[in-house]
């Protein structure tokens, strides 16, 4: 029995439509912000138990490397809201024709970035 079938797949050659894009991102912003968690909550309870704790948990928020994960979760967090939206209307039956599908993927992208440059100068100040 022959099949057409490819034998090996190149994932990094394999160019997915921008809906998908975005889904993945979803699901990716979705992992981040779990697994993210246990780390507020860590930070929220040493801030809360004493002055010192408090003080700590301030030095330790301004590291450059700990504000980029900051940043990074900024985004994770706005592209899962902005998506979520997205995929709401989508059930709906908005916008699930294909042109409409990759403008609104190209929006969520975009405005996704965009606020995350917008809270990134938030964080400059």
């Amino acid at each position: 029995m022959t099949t057409s079938r490819p034998v090996f797949l190149e994932l990094w050659h394999i160019r997915l439509p921008i809906p998908a894009v975005v889904s993945i991102l979803h699901r990716i912003s979705g992992v981040l912000m779990v697994l993210s968690i246990p780390v507020f909550a860590w930070l929220f309870a040493q801030a809360l138990a004493s002055p010192a704790g408090f003080a700590a948990s301030a030095a330790f928020l301004t590291h450059p490397l700990v504000q980029l994960g900051l940043l990074v979760m900024a985004w994770a967090l706005l592209h899962h809201l902005i998506a979520g939206i997205r995929y709401l209307v989508i059930d709906l039956g908005i916008g699930v024709d294909r042109p409409t599908a990759r403008s609104t993927a190209w929006t969520a992208l975009t405005a996704a970035l965009a606020l995350t440059v917008v809270v990134a100068g938030g964080m400059l100040l």
